[in-house]
């Protein structure tokens, strides 16, 4: 499946430390930068390699990609040919996954007690929330994440592949970016039930381990502190576990987030601040929260302060909020440049338009 068929064009749009081993990635990466023309490179891209390209295509593709500051191309299908091409022009190739989402058809057959249950009790397994592929793991159960290991040693093990990118590390969307509400016809001023994860039996009591209580005793689970930290430290427990696939591998691990730490927290139970990576890509998607091209900015000041220098923060542009503006794409671009992201990345149609305008704002 192409990257976030968003959920709305399908009627609904799309504390733990540094992990030991990884601050020498990254030290070892800019090292090698210094000395080289990719001190300038600061851009990544997200895309779905085609097949049917000849291989000239891709070469003139990549080229224009690298003269525009493209440094990482985060690839969600495995081709060995466009990822040697990459390199071959400078360019680092990250094999990207979906993580937490997976609704692979043997494996919803063959393991539906892994799957993360509403308040309610109902299973993405039988009923997936939104849309028919939203089918959300458990990050509780030592199962999702011993599967979750082995596809990133599968991914990682492959010598074309520069390192790992994770997608749809979170629970799914208790509360949908506003400008969503309207397809279909629900308002989320609050929590419902309905999307609310996980309840399941391994959450439950897991909780209640920790703190005494099932969660669903608590009167106001949705209101509950330390019922939220337990699942912000759950997807974390996730990321760390794929950190060390990644540091035994030695390549660098990042992450698709939600825009903003208190945003990923609130809808999401992300806490990315507080994640072992090397780097992170919030998608500061503008439009899809019904803000002006200026959010940018604010989103890339506050999870800047999150991160406090741990790791470096490419800003997540989606392309068609900027409705062809590339006036509004270079600003754009230079907000998340001046409040201290170390480049942008990108989703949508890169056109020769979009190269021109990323270059020009890099300057």
């Amino acid at each position: 499946m192409n990257k976030r068929n968003f959920l709305k064009s399908v009627g609904l749009g799309s504390v733990a430390m540094m992990g030991a081993g990884l601050p020498s990635i990254v030290k070892a990466e800019k090292a090698a930068d210094a000395g080289t023309a990719a001190t300038k490179i600061k851009h990544r891209v997200w895309i779905n390699p085609d097949e049917k390209d000849t291989d000239a295509d891709i070469r003139q593709r990549y080229a224009a990609y690298k003269k525009a500051g493209i440094g990482d191309i985060m690839f969600e299908a495995d081709s060995e040919r466009h990822f040697r091409i990459a390199k071959e022009h400078g360019i680092k190739a990250h094999r990207w996954i979906w993580t937490m989402n997976r609704g692979e058809k043997e494996l919803l057959a063959s393991h539906p007690e892994w799957y993360a249950k509403n308040r309610k009790g109902e299973s993405c397994a039988t009923h997936p929330p939104y849309v028919d592929y939203y089918r959300w793991l458990c990050p509780s159960k030592p199962e999702t994440i011993n599967y979750l290991k082995e596809q990133a040693e599968a991914v990682l093990s492959k010598d074309y592949v520069d390192g790992l990118h994770l997608d749809y590390v979170r629970y799914c969307d208790v509360i949908l970016p506003v400008n969503l509400w309207s397809n279909y016809g629900i308002d989320q001023s609050k929590e419902l039930a309905d999307y609310d994860f996980c309840y399941c039996e391994t959450c439950r009591s897991k909780y209640k381990e920790l703190h005494g209580k099932d969660p669903l005793e608590l009167q106001h689970p949705d209101q509950s502190p330390s019922w939220r930290k337990f699942r912000y430290d759950r997807i974390t427990n996730v990321v760390t576990n794929l950190a060390g696939v990644a540091r035994k591998h030695k390549k660098p691990i990042s992450a698709a987030v939600f825009p903003t730490p208190e945003i990923a927290k609130r809808i999401v139970r992300q806490d990315w601040t507080n994640w072992p990576l090397n780097a992170v890509c919030p998608m500061i998607y503008h439009g899809f929260y019904q803000e002006d091209v200026n959010w940018i900015g604010d989103a890339v000041a506050e999870g800047m302060r999150g991160l406090d220098g741990r790791f470096p923060l490419f800003a997540g542009l989606y392309l068609p909020d900027f409705n062809g503006n590339m006036d509004d794409l270079e600003k754009g671009v230079r907000l998340a440049l001046k409040n201290g992201a170390s480049g942008v990345s990108l989703f949508g149609g890169v056109t020769p338009e979009v190269l021109a305008a990323l270059q020009k704002a890099s300057v």
